[in-house]
């Protein structure tokens, strides 16, 4: 509980037994999909330690990275698809060794009208997964592709608390819905004006 409680320090006590009380506990390997396209929720998840990424995938299997879950926060869209009993229309991937408390879906419209930490915690996950989605559009409807790039790298560094991201140029293709040939010559330029160091299978942001 007290774990929990250091990362939903939001929560009232009878929210957190309850969670507790009713939450499952799990670990997922790093690279894992969590949840797929089409699939139907039947809980939601509280990530406890991790990361998750939440991506599209297209019809050839390309990607399109939307954002990324850490610890104290929930999946806004599972958390809609539950409520509704509606199928997925994106993916969920550990990107590292991830543990989360699932929530089941009877539990979510009681706790709404029940605890209002619960419901301002619902919404406030909507709000910040709908700014990030903005701030994801606007990069790709107004910026060039080493913006995007460098935007991207900037994200991944933040998030994951590090300054070399271990991806290889193919994986960043795929999430930028671009290809490998173009990343690889923006990060050669950005290599050549300082910005990042190139390694094998890894980048290095300065």
């Amino acid at each position: 509980m007290e774990d929990i409680s250091v990362l939903f320090p939001q929560f009232e006590p009878e929210l957190l037994n309850e969670i507790i009380t009713h939450g499952v506990i799990k670990t997922f390997p790093a690279g894992e999909l969590m949840m797929r396209t089409g699939q139907f929720i039947k809980s939601t998840m509280l990530i406890l330690d991790g990361s998750v990424k939440i991506f599209r995938e297209n019809e050839d299997g390309g990607e399109f990275l939307m954002y990324y879950l850490q610890p104290g926060e929930a999946c806004a869209i599972s958390i809609i698809c539950a409520a509704k009993a509606e199928a997925s229309r994106v993916m969920a991937k550990t990107v590292e060794e991830t543990t989360v408390l699932m929530v089941p879906l009877q539990l979510i419209d009681r706790w709404m009208i029940e605890y209002k930490t619960w419901y301002h915690f619902v919404l406030s996950t909507y709000r910040n997964r709908f700014d990030e989605l903005l701030n994801l559009i606007d990069q790709v409807a107004f910026r060039n592709m080493d913006e995007r790039l460098l935007f991207y790298l900037q994200r991944h560094v933040k998030i994951n608390n590090v300054h070399t991201i271990a991806l290889s140029h193919q994986q960043i293709a795929e999430e930028l819905n671009s290809s490998r040939e173009v990343i690889s010559r923006l990060l050669k330029k950005m290599e050549q004006r300082k910005m990042v160091v190139l390694h094998r299978n890894a980048i290095e942001l300065l």
